[in-house]
């Protein structure tokens, strides 16, 4: 009515609801279209998940979210996460509860208990579909801090205790109660048990509280969840043929790569993998040029007065491997932004000069725990290929196009498909608001001109600028993350870095931190499983595989290799006095992109029989031409 105040609420398509009183997430659900409110399963209130049942009172952002949506199917999971916690004190009373959230892969609980079995596994989960099939409603309340003890030392929950007395004075203390069970917890949550239509409970492993080896170590159940069963069958697909692509096996089978105990976290490239790598870091090379970068390197060790110019000794320490020379603390580099820094500054700069692109391909070391390594993907020491720019504000924008354009040049040629997100000032930031609102628009005009598609993450910058991300899509589904381009205020104030202007004043460059692959090394690892090992010609360590048939054709096939060595291939000769047949499947194992098969008809003719990896026998061809046409896909880096 006339008069009186109105709420507003602003939806996800930019439309606005007018209310006149306080409105339930779920009943504006119902107001939008009741299609919506039956998909629905939380709301996002300004940037935070809610129930669909929260109370909202006043202007604000919401959007609606459903099994469409990441969020949403966290919500899922971490009820799923409760449901299994109430199934397991059901069945084991003793059990006390830790901590349960969801996470990527679907969620988790620990539980102060003896380790369970398979068996164990699957009456929990058998108890957890008594529990969806009841329907149980979850019903959300807030206690204060005095109550909220008293009521887990009720339920002789020491671990939740132990949480309610760290939560900072001012917090909201919240419970979920679903049947006969309660439980801290900050939510949200769907509104029954049984909106969980699909399942399944995948592995136990050992935890510590608090994820400290110091205190008592606890048994985490892990478990995934979806809303339609489709969805869960086709993600366990999806595991199986991760499993057939698990880098770790394939570089070990295919003498890529070795993980060893003398260094645990410092792989080491095999002959085979040095192809791989260099060949990467030539094509690098080759497009940095032909986009005017330079190429610079830096110290791998540097004083400790460098690394607290950069903030690093004060923020990062804990990350970096540090030593003494000549009584003098330093450190080795876990990032090479620092050392780029002092090149820039070895002499004066004018506006003339920028932009400058300096690029870098660093080997860098950072400590990461020893649970936390995993085979190429979580290292101690990989090589970045990290990039600079150096530039005047109005430069922002073509620079970062520059850069889109170059990233999704790189990531096209290997197939990946990818999402991009835009994230903006977190609160713990430095630098001013104008900085802040020119370079984040900057960077919206660059993803707006070239037309590409971005999520915003408000508030998901670094502390000393917004970024871009890069999300690449591997041939089986899964997502990396590997291009990022930030901007950055804080170090050029930090190094006291500066250009002349073209009014003839001294003015602070803005900085960009970029990299394409991201680490060398993970990158190769992620090309690894989404080729399952079947590099692209240009790629594989092994080009050709030359077999003769019998010791008669051993001359011809030497002069083959000799000749294919010649026009810059990778050839490999197998002359062992085995059948033919065992030659040709240890090769397709090996997963070499050609096979020649020669024998004495060959050898007359002058000819090679051809076997195309997951093709077969594609017919004979002059060795000449089969030279041209290998180097002409070599060339043209063709895709496979």
């Amino acid at each position: 009515m006339k008069g009186e105040k109105t709420m507003i609420i602003t939806l996800k398509d930019g439309s606005k609801k007018e209310y006149a009183e306080a409105k339930a997430v779920i009943d504006i659900a119902y107001d939008i279209s009741e299609g919506l409110a039956r998909a629905a399963c939380a709301g996002e209130v300004n940037g935070e998940v809610v129930d669909l049942r929260t109370v909202l009172d006043s202007d604000c952002e919401l959007n609606i979210l459903t099994a469409k949506d990441e969020k949403g199917l966290a919500v899922l999971r971490h009820t799923a996460s409760h449901v299994m916690a109430q199934a397991v004190q059901n069945l084991y009373p003793e059990a006390k509860v830790a901590i349960g959230p969801s996470i990527d892969t679907g969620f988790y609980y620990d539980f102060d208990h003896e380790p369970f079995s398979r068996e164990d596994l699957d009456a929990i989960e058998k108890e957890m579909k008594k529990i969806i099939k009841a329907d149980l409603a979850i019903e959300r309340f807030e206690l204060s801090r005095e109550d909220a003890v008293a009521l887990m030392k009720k339920y002789k929950e020491p671990y939740k205790v132990q949480l309610i007395k760290e939560l900072p004075e001012d917090s909201v203390i919240s419970f979920y109660k679903q049947g006969d069970f309660t439980d801290l917890c900050r939510g949200p949550h769907l509104p029954s048990t049984g909106l969980i239509k699909a399942f399944k409970l995948t592995s136990i492993a050992g935890a510590y509280w608090r994820g400290n080896e110091k205190n008592k170590m606890l048994t985490r159940i892990y478990g995934t969840a979806f809303f339609k069963k489709a969805d869960m069958e086709a993600y366990f697909t999806m595991l199986e043929e991760a499993k057939k692509r698990d880098h770790v096996k394939l570089g070990k089978e295919l003498k890529l790569f070795a993980l060893l105990n003398e260094g645990k976290g410092f792989p080491f490239f095999l002959p085979n993998g040095m192809v791989v790598k260099n060949a990467l870091i030539d094509y690098w090379r080759k497009i940095h040029r032909r986009e005017g970068y330079v190429e610079v390197s830096t110290p791998i060790m540097l004083s400790r007065s460098l690394w607290e110019t950069s903030g690093h000794w004060d923020h990062y320490k804990e990350n970096m491997y540090t030593t003494k020379v000549d009584d003098e603390d330093y450190a080795i580099k876990p990032m090479n932004c620092p050392g780029g820094m002092l090149i820039y500054k070895l002499e004066p700069r004018s506006y003339k000069d920028l932009p400058m692109r300096i690029g870098e391909l660093g080997l860098v070391h950072r400590h990461e725990r020893s649970g936390q390594l995993h085979g190429l993907m979580r290292v101690r020491c990989f090589t970045q290929d990290d990039a600079h720019i150096y530039m005047t504000p109005e430069q922002i924008t073509p620079e970062i196009k520059g850069v889109v354009r170059l990233i999704d040049e790189v990531y096209s040629l290997f197939g990946f498909k990818y999402h991009v997100e835009l994230s903006t000032r977190p609160d713990n930031s430095i630098g001013s608001e104008e900085d802040w609102e020119h370079a984040t628009d900057a960077l919206r005009e660059a993803l707006d001109e070239l037309k590409l598609p971005y999520v915003v993450n408000e508030g998901d910058g670094a502390f000393y600028g917004p970024k871009i991300d890069f999300h690449l899509t591997d041939s089986i589904g899964r997502t990396w993350q590997c291009g990022t381009i930030q901007l950055d205020f804080q170090l050029p104030q930090r190094f006291n870095a500066e250009y002349v202007g073209e009014d003839g004043e001294k003015h602070r460059p803005i900085m960009i931190h970029r990299v394409v692959f991201g680490s060398i090394e993970r990158f190769i690892g992620i090309l690894i499983e989404h080729f399952e090992g079947k590099f692209p010609l240009w790629l594989a360590p092994v080009q050709v595989k030359i077999m003769d048939v019998s010791e008669k054709s051993e001359a011809y096939c030497k002069e083959v290799y000799n000749k294919l060595f010649e026009a810059g291939l990778r050839p490999e000769s197998d002359l062992r006095p085995e059948k033919i047949g065992k030659k040709i499947r240890e090769a397709e194992l090996e997963k070499v992109p050609y096979m020649l098969v020669i024998g004495e008809k060959e050898a007359e003719s002058g000819e090679v029989a051809i076997r195309k990896r997951g093709v077969g026998d594609i017919g004979k061809m002059k060795l000449e031409d089969f030279a041209e046409l290998c180097k002409k896909q070599v060339e043209t880096m063709e895709k496979w």
